[in-house]
């Protein structure tokens, strides 16, 4: 259970205030897939952050599965985030020194897995790049970067996925096969999964969708509830 509760978050722009999050409070069930969407500036992505522990709140509460993030060092934040969290960012992020296969296997390095190495080979055959183990990112195209960094997010299994438009820097027929994959590894594997996205068609696939406009939940429905329409999209 992700249970966010009275979440602030604040910025200084030139020397004013800039409330970025406005008294967010949300509760996601276990293995829930959630698209959260709105224009550009709503607060999305920083709500996204907040959820992987990127950056703290400046008040209110983010617990997951009882642990109240908000509340622990960086030090625990990365521990914890290695062992329960997934992240797919929009950029890829992925290192530029290491093949694929090294890549997807650091997070199973700093988690201690003795078979690192043969998880992110199996994981990089299930996303379809089986044959492109040993490239480097450079020789790779944009989907084929964003498959690896999906492998990455689920190579220690975590029960929180979290992706910032996964789809946002890819040509439609691209994006369709990155979505078919998020669903397959999420059924697949059971993780609760959060998406950021412009995208209807993979907001279209969630059990739920959270809409937010100028830092407030502006509306909270099943999926068959939404449509371009609403006014939830930007």
């Amino acid at each position: 259970m992700i249970a966010i509760k009275h979440l602030f978050m604040c910025l200084s722009a030139g020397g004013h205030p800039v409330t970025i999050l406005n008294n967010i409070s949300l509760e996601i069930p276990d293995k829930q897939m959630v698209a959260i969407v709105g224009p550009s500036g709503s607060g999305k992505s920083t709500l996204l952050g907040l959820i992987a522990g990127l950056d703290k709140p400046t008040s209110g509460a983010i617990v997951l599965d009882g642990v109240d993030i908000t509340a622990l060092a960086e030090s625990e934040m990365a521990r914890y985030r290695r062992q329960k969290i997934g992240y797919i960012f929009q950029s890829f992020h992925l290192i530029p020194t290491l093949t694929a296969r090294e890549n997807v296997a650091v997070p199973l390095e700093l988690a201690g897995s003795p078979q690192a190495d043969g998880r992110a080979a199996e994981l990089l055959a299930a996303v379809g790049l089986r044959d492109r183990q040993d490239h480097y990112p450079v020789q790779l195209s944009g989907g084929e970067q964003q498959r690896v960094a999906v492998a990455r997010a689920f190579a220690c299994r975590p029960p929180i996925l979290l992706a910032d438009e996964p789809t946002g820097n890819l040509d439609s027929t691209t994006g369709r096969q990155v979505i078919d994959l998020l669903l397959a590894l999420n059924r697949d594997q059971g993780s609760t999964l959060i998406l950021v996205t412009h995208d209807q068609t993979l907001a279209s696939h969630a059990e739920r969708i959270v809409a937010l406009r100028d830092g407030r939940i502006e509306s909270d429905s099943c999926a068959h509830l939404f449509s371009p329409s609403s006014g939830a999209q930007g």
